[in-house]
This record gives C-alpha cells, structure tokens and sequence, in this order.
C-alpha cells in the first residue's frame, strides 16, 4: 500500500502552519513533508513531529528571495556562497527532524540569456549540486532534483523527466535522486506510468496532485486509483508526498486517501 505524506506547505491551511501537525495526525497521515522549515527552530518542529507520531519525509533547501520570486539559487551564477551556507543550514535541519533527504531547487533563468550566458547556468548548476551532494553523503542524505512543469513556473530550470534525469547524469553522485511530481509530468509529458516503471530506480520520492486545478486526486483527468496500485505494483516503496490544493476545506477531500487505504 502506498505511503502518503500530508504537505503542511498547501493542505491544512485553514489554521496555522505549527497546528498543521496535530491536524495532520488526525486525518490518518503518518507522515508530513513542507517546503521550508526555516522560519521556526527545529526543536520546535521535532517536538511537534514527535508529539503527533509523524515522520518528516522531505523539505527544500533555501530558496533564496522566495517573495522575490527566486525558486532555488543553485543555477545562480554569483550567488554559490549563499548556495553553501543554504547547504549547511539544510543539513543542520535534517539532522534534528530526523529526515534523510532533501530537495534542492535548481532555480529560474532570466529572460533574453545568450548562449554564453546559459552554459554559465548549466555549468553553476551543476558544480553546485555536486557540492550539494558530497556534503549530503557525508551527512547521510540522499539529494533530490525535481522538473516543474513550465505553466506553473516560467523559466524553471528542469521541466521533464528527461531534463531532471540529465542533470543527475552529470552530478554523478550515487545519493542523488528524481523527486517525480505526478502533476508537474502529466502536465509536461504524460506517460506516468510507463515513466515511473522506467525510472523507479532512481527516484527517490514521489508527490501527487490532481490536473487541471493541482487539487486531491479524483478532482481531474489523472486515474489516481490506477495510479495508486501501479505504484504498489511496481514496488516503490517510498512516501509519497501530496503536494495539492485543497478544493475546499482539506478534511472534506480525504476521500481518496480512505480508499486508497482501504484493504
């Protein structure tokens, strides 16, 4: 049966973000995943974890000016300072939520870039995940590079499969992973299934939403029951995080995960 992890950053909006947990735990999720932790100290949010019996399944590196509209700083020409230090602070985190991987935003390209100019991307790109992935290792975390579907977010770095499977080639590094978005590659490619069968051996966690709309399953076009057992079937064994928006208040739209329970 697949494992599903509640993400604090979208579901359970309607109270705050330090009383997501306890709500969390009450819908059924044994485990959560949230974009970024930094705002809170990790004791705070460990106590929380423990008190409600959750396991943190993921969090995001900094991502630099999120407000600014910066999504990661790693393919950030000039900025591979504040890239480290976001690093470290990353790996502090892990440590004390007990997690054992993270995603790192690969980050935006600027509009009108030459040639030059986008090979520098490519080049800071990867130096920094390569950085990023022998400090994981020592660490004990395994690295995550995720395609985002260019609707949502214009001028990502890694839109498909492919494109996240590149990169990983030229990292090299053994504790390096797919984060395979369910949403981002229906909308950017399809072939779900066939894809998650092809590639199971180098993903290394998993996120779902339903397409239009990036709701719970069962709200689109994507057959999320079909989905659900072919995950089983195929023997990922990983949490999968659900990364949607609620259509209305979260605990109304738990149905798919009652019968995706369900024996």
């Amino acid at each position: 049966m697949p494992r599903f992890a509640a993400n604090l950053s979208m579901m359970f909006n309607e109270v705050p973000f330090l009383d997501r947990f306890e709500r969390a735990a009450a819908a059924g999720f044994k485990a959560v995943e949230f974009l970024f932790p930094y705002a809170w100290p990790a004791s705070q949010i460990r106590d929380l974890l423990d008190r409600h019996g959750l396991q943190l399944a993921l969090h995001n590196l900094p991502p630099g000016d999120w407000e600014a509209g910066e999504r990661g700083t790693a393919g950030l020409p000039g900025r591979e300072e504040e890239f480290r230090a976001g690093v470290a602070q990353g790996i502090v985190y892990a440590k004390a939520l007990g997690l054992n991987r993270l995603h790192v935003m690969s980050g935006k390209l600027p509009d009108g870039l030459d040639a030059d100019s986008r090979a520098r991307v490519r080049r800071t790109l990867v130096a920094n995940m390569r950085y990023a992935a022998a400090e994981f290792a020592q660490a004990g975390l395994t690295l995550l590079v995720e395609p985002i579907n260019h609707y949502d977010m214009p001028g990502y770095l890694l839109n498909t499969s492919r494109d996240g499977i590149a990169l990983l080639d030229e990292i090299a590094a053994p504790n390096a992973k797919l984060q395979y978005d369910l949403y981002h590659m229906q909308r950017m490619e399809g072939e779900i299934a066939n894809t998650i069968s092809r590639l199971l051996p180098r993903i290394g966690h998993m996120q779902i939403a339903d397409t239009p709309g990036r709701h719970e399953p069962g709200t689109g076009e994507m057959n999320y029951s079909f989905l659900f057992e072919h995950i089983d079937r195929v023997g990922y064994d990983g949490w999968i995080g659900c990364e949607y928006k609620p259509a209305g208040l979260t605990e109304d739209g738990l149905g798919w995960l009652r019968a995706a329970q369900r024996p």
